[in-house]
C-alpha cells in the first residue's frame, strides 16, 4: 500500500509526521514538494525586518521526516478519484493521498497586479521586498495593497524599518512612507471590531497610512487606477490581496468536513476550502491547517483499512484558538473575547512561534527565533 502526502506545508508535514508514527510500517510513505524544505509561512514577514531569521523559518525536511520518503517535484495535475498526481517529471500513483500543496497570491484579474506587485509567499520575495525598499528615498512611498493579517504585518515591517534606516537602532526623522490600502471598510476584514480597532491603532501607531474602502482595479508601472476614478502613486507595491488556488487543481476546490476531495484522495489547509461538521466555510490559516491534519490522519487510516465503498470517516469541526498579528515591533493578540496589544501580545505570538518550530523538531531554530523577536538588539 502506498500513501501521498501532496505538499510540505503546514497541513502536509503535520499529516506526513502523524503518519510516521502511525501507519504500520509495510505502508509506503511519500511526501512530494518541489522545495527540500518546509518553511514557516506564518514568520516570513519577521525576514523582512530581520533578515538573519531565514534560515531558522526554513527547516530541511531530512531532519523534520523520519522514514517517509521525499520527493522533490512540482505537482502539476492530479486525479482525486484514481489516486494520480502528475508530477513535472513524471507521475506518482497511490492507494491513499491527501492534496496540502497550498495556495498561491490572488491577484482578482487586476490588469497588472502581478507584473508590478511583489506577493509574499517566499523567502526570494521578503528578500526582494526589503530590497527594494531599501532603495526608497525619503519622497518615495511604497503601497500595500491587502489589510488582512498578511498587508497588515508586512506594512508594520516596512514601517519599522523607514524609522531606522541606518540599522543600529538610531530614528530618524523621516522615512519613506508607508501606505495600506484595503478595499473593504476595515483593515483586518472578518475580525471582530474590538481586533479590528486595534490593528488599525497599530498600523497609525507604526506611521502607516491606512486606506480603507480602495478598490484597486488596475496597476501600472507607478500607479494603481482605484474603482472610483481617482489613483494613487506607488514606488514599491506589495500585494497581498488574499489567496487563490495553485494551478494544479484551479480555484481551491469545496470539501466537506470528511474532508474528502475524490475516491482516493483527501484535501485540507490551504488547498482546498473546508466546510466543517457545523456547515461552516472554515477560515484559511496555519493553525486550522494543522488541526486538519489530525482529522485526515485518522480519515488515511480508515481508508486503508476499509474496502467499503463508503467508509465511516471522521469528520473536522472548526475551533477558534485566537488571532495574532505584527505590526512591526508591536503585536495585537486576540484571546477569547479578550483583544491585547504590547508586552502580553508580543510574548503571545513569541510563543505560538517558537511553539511551532519546537512542535516539528525545530528547537535550535525556535531558541534562535525567541532571542531575535523578544531581544532584537
Amino acid at each position: 500500500m502506498h500513501v501521498a502526502v501532496l505538499g510540505a506545508g503546514y497541513a502536509g508535514l503535520a499529516l506526513t509526521r502523524q503518519l510516521e508514527r502511525s501507519l504500520p510500517a509495510d505502508v509506503r510513505l511519500t511526501l512530494v514538494d518541489e522545495t527540500d524544505y518546509h518553511l514557516a509561512q506564518h514568520l516570513l514577514h519577521t525576514t523582512i525586518g530581520k533578515p538573519k531569521l531565514a534560515d531558522e523559518l526554513t527547516i530541511e525536511l531530512s531532519a523534520a521526516l523520519d522514514r517517509a520518503e521525499h520527493r522533490q517535484a512540482h505537482v502539476t495535475g492530479l486525479d482525486p478519484d484514481d489516486g494520480v498526481a502528475e508530477l513535472e517529471n513524471g507521475q506518482l500513483s497511490y492507494d491513499v493521498g491527501a492534496l496540502t500543496i497550498g495556495a498561491e497570491t490572488a491577484f482578482h484579474g487586476v490588469s497588472g497586479a502581478a507584473e508590478h506587485g511583489t506577493p509574499l509567499k517566499r523567502l526570494s520575495h521578503a528578500h526582494a521586498i526589503r530590497e527594494r525598499f531599501g532603495e526608497l528615498t525619503a519622497d518615495q512611498r511604497a503601497v500595500v495593497v491587502g489589510g488582512g493579517l498578511s498587508g497588515v504585518q508586512v506594512a508594520g515591517e516596512l514601517a519599522a524599518l523607514a524609522a531606522d534606516r541606518d540599522g543600529n537602532g538610531e530614528k530618524e526623522e523621516t522615512g519613506p512612507t508607508v501606505l495600506l490600502v484595503e478595499r473593504s471598510q476595515t483593515v483586518a476584514p472578518g475580525f471582530s471590531a474590538e481586533f479590528q480597532s486595534a490593528v488599525r491603532a497599530a498600523l497609525l501607531d507604526a506611521g502607516v497610512e491606512v486606506r480603507t474602502g480602495w478598490d484597486v482595479t488596475e496597476v501600472t508601472p507607478d500607479r494603481l487606477g482605484l474603482a472610483d476614478g481617482g489613483s494613487v502613486g506607488h514606488d514599491q507595491l506589495v500585494w497581498t490581496g488574499g489567496i487563490a488556488g495553485d494551478r494544479a487543481v484551479g480555484d481551491r476546490p469545496r470539501v466537506r468536513a470528511d474532508l474528502r476531495l475524490g475516491e482516493r484522495t483527501l484535501g485540507l489547509g490551504d488547498a482546498v476550502r473546508v466546510v466543517d461538521a457545523n456547515g461552516r466555510l472554515v477560515p484559511a490559516s496555519a493553525q486550522t491547517a494543522v488541526r486538519q491534519a489530525d482529522v485526515a490522519a485518522t480519515n488515511v487510516r480508515r481508508l486503508l483499512a476499509d474496502n467499503a465503498p463508503a467508509p465511516s470517516l471522521e469528520r473536522y469541526r472548526y475551533t477558534g484558538l485566537g488571532w495574532l498579528v505584527s505590526v512591526g515591533e508591536e503585536t495585537v493578540a486576540q484571546v477569547g473575547p479578550t483583544v491585547l496589544r504590547g508586552p502580553a501580545a508580543k510574548a503571545v505570538k513569541t510563543s505560538v512561534g517558537t511553539g511551532y518550530l519546537g512542535s516539528i523538531g525545530a528547537w535550535d531554530s525556535a531558541a534562535e527565533y525567541a532571542r531575535t523577536v523578544l531581544w532584537p538588539n
